[in-house]
């Protein structure tokens, strides 16, 4: 039997399948590739919704659609 763990997500120090997606969604967009990065992001939502990344994922994916506009003037 295992015991249920109360660590908080936040102080976790296994990397989940979103937390390496979010690393290389982070390296594409370093190397100038933001249709994948953009893509990953939005796998990471679509994929693990409740993964803590999946909320940084969201507020970036929104960030660059509120920045796109300005950015193409």
């Amino acid at each position: 039997m295992q015991c249920r763990g109360s660590q908080d997500p936040a102080l976790k120090t296994d990397e989940t399948p979103g937390d390496a997606l979010y690393s290389l969604a982070q390296e594409f967009r370093a190397k100038g590739d933001d249709v994948a990065y953009r893509e990953t992001l939005r796998f990471i939502v679509a994929r693990y919704p409740s993964s803590r990344r999946a909320v940084t994922a969201k507020l970036e994916l929104e960030s660059d659609a509120g920045a796109a506009p300005a950015a193409s003037r």
